[in-house]
């Protein structure tokens, strides 16, 4: 009885209406309120116009084997020289088959042909680029300086690197190469860590796992699932491989000081955060603290990530780091670096201070936006050409959510968020910029600008679904540039930082394909001009730490700047 007195009282008070002396209220005719405009879309989904039909699978039934629920990856490179992105899909399957040399795994990686007006051709079977094993991630890289992009894949068991030989055709190298390492690979880059002139290649790795070790974790809420890599103690430890010049590899490891600190690493970043003149590397650890590989100069790497700040979040925790990406975000000149992470985690902004980092998630407004989802594949890229850099994130669960029947339970809904002159990310809405927010467990993300409009791109890698190619028809957006920066041998100078003068800001970027998750990027430098029409000048300090120095360079246009052309 009291208690119902108590909350008639409350439900007085709050309508202001309860009481004789509460003083008569005249209440205007209600209005309807006119619904607001529908938010201009930043993407349209061009997935079922591209011909391209692939789903990542997971081959889950029945047991949960931990690999089904992390990948697969994907590449945007011109694999035959005509100017356009082409598409290299990793394939999962069955991971049993895969791992059985009397079976056949039955899946296999696709690539698909750029034809332009957003149709693709899968030429997988003429090209030999189809790899049969229970695929993760993938890098691209020239290790052999012919001048076309070559393929590094990762899967769960031995590796394969792929020679791409001219016109959209690829040898298998693996074995002659050296480079099949047997273990649950997952992101991988090609860098110059030696500055010798050709590209040696660092494969991130997992846990050390299989099948007949796997466990069987269950939640209360939701019954068996897939296990925490925590659950397993078993971090597994990342490989480095020298390229000796020859079409072989060395497996220096060891020698170079790789082997002193493990995780279970998914994602990776090569860049040179100290400004040295050396690249470093950074690994993002999932539920163990990440790893700054400083380069010592000498062919050896130490470890730095704890006394250069990016180790551990603000509050001194792990956490389950995926993706990872890099960029100049504050115009200093050096590398800030964003890792994301899972459900109740929120997204990890270091800013770079050019010998340490400090954790700016906060003020940068992304520490709320991002702690209710996982995050894999993001970028920041300025995808409305306004001259700052936005972030897109690609999401979806780890562990079942409760659903109906025949609804994903790891779906969840991809975002992205707009960057500004202040350092602050807001979430755009419709959430991820489409007109209808796509809910599905996505991965890997790969960016690029497909049809050379100057307007970045995506696709997104789905779990047991299709995957989502993304158009990007951003509203009012500025000019633009795009640069391909090549050596003296005419590949993609990787590792290399442009700096861009455009009136009084200079912009700076890294020349990197390797970041967001299992993903390879558009190698091209891409920047966004707002209402700029040219840059002034572009500085390139090339991987020997030299510089050389171009422009003016008109705007709305590509631009190809090889070493050895400028001043």
């Amino acid at each position: 009885m009291i208690r119902s007195a108590l909350i008639t009282g409350l439900a007085c008070l709050l309508l202001a209406g309860c009481g004789e002396s509460a003083p008569p209220q005249r209440t205007p005719p209600a209005t309807a309120a006119a619904p607001a405009p529908p938010a201009a879309p930043w993407f349209v989904d061009a997935t079922t116009e591209s011909n391209i039909n692939f789903n990542w699978t997971s081959g889950q039934f029945g047991d949960y084997l931990l690999p089904e629920i992390i990948g697969g990856g994907v590449a945007l490179l011109d694999v035959d020289g005509d100017n356009d992105l082409d598409i290299y899909l990793v394939q999962g399957g069955e991971i049993e088959s895969a791992l059985d040399s009397s079976r056949t795994n039955p899946a296999s990686n696709r690539l698909y042909r750029n034809d332009g007006d957003w149709h693709f051709q899968d030429i997988t079977e003429e090209s030999g680029a189809g790899n049969t094993g229970y695929g993760q991630g993938v890098a691209t890289g020239d290790y052999d300086n012919d001048g076309d992009l070559d393929l590094y894949v990762t899967n769960v068991g031995p590796n394969a690197l792929l020679r791409n030989d001219g016109n959209g055709r690829f040898t298998d190298v693996t074995t002659a190469s050296g480079t099949a390492h047997p273990g649950w690979g997952t992101s991988a880059a090609f860098l110059d860590t030696d500055r010798d002139g050709d590209l040696d290649l660092y494969i991130t790795n997992y846990i050390s796992w299989s099948p007949e070790t796997e466990l069987d974790c269950s939640l209360m809420t939701t019954g068996r699932d897939y296990c925490s890599p925590r659950n397993y103690d078993a971090p597994a430890r990342d490989v480095l491989y020298e390229n000796l010049g020859n079409g072989r590899f060395s497996d220096v490891t060891a020698k170079a000081g790789i082997d002193t600190s493990m995780g279970n690493g998914l994602g990776i970043a090569c860049v040179d955060f100290d400004d040295d003149g050396w690249t470093d590397i950074f690994i993002a650890n999932d539920g163990t603290r990440d790893l700054l590989w400083h380069n010592q100069r000498d062919g050896s790497f130490k470890d730095i990530g704890l006394l250069a700040g990016c180790a551990l979040d603000d509050e001194g925790r792990p956490k389950a780091g995926m993706g990872v990406t890099v960029s100049d975000i504050d115009d200093d000149g050096d590398m800030d670096l964003l890792v994301c992470n899972l459900t109740g985690e929120s997204d990890s902004l270091f800013r770079n201070e050019g010998t340490y980092f400090v954790d700016i998630t906060a003020s940068s407004d992304l520490r709320t936006t991002t702690k209710p989802f996982t995050r894999f594949g993001m970028a920041w890229l300025d995808f409305n050409n306004d001259g700052y850099l936005d972030l897109y994130e690609a999401n979806g669960r780890v562990l079942r959510s409760p659903v109906p029947e025949g609804v994903d339970p790891y779906a969840q809904q991809n975002m992205l968020m707009r960057g500004s002159s202040q350092g602050v990310f807001s979430e755009v809405l419709p959430r991820g910029g489409v007109v209808d927010p796509i809910s599905l467990t996505s991965r890997a993300a790969a960016f690029g600008d497909l049809d050379n409009d100057g307007a970045m791109d995506i696709i997104v890698v789905n779990r047991d679904a299709p995957i989502t190619l993304l158009r990007n028809i951003a509203p009012d957006a500025g000019h633009w540039i795009l640069l391909q920066v090549l050596d003296e041998h005419g590949r993609d100078a990787i590792g290399a930082v442009v700096s861009a003068r455009i009136g009084s800001r200079t912009l700076s970027r890294p020349l990197l394909t390797n970041y967001s998750y299992l993903a390879a990027n558009d190698p091209r430098i891409h920047l966004g001009l707002g209402a700029n029409k040219s840059v002034d000048t572009v500085t390139i300090r090339w991987v020997d730490g030299t510089a050389e120095t171009f422009g003016p360079l008109a705007a709305d246009r590509q631009h190809v700047l090889q070493r050895g052309s400028g001043h």
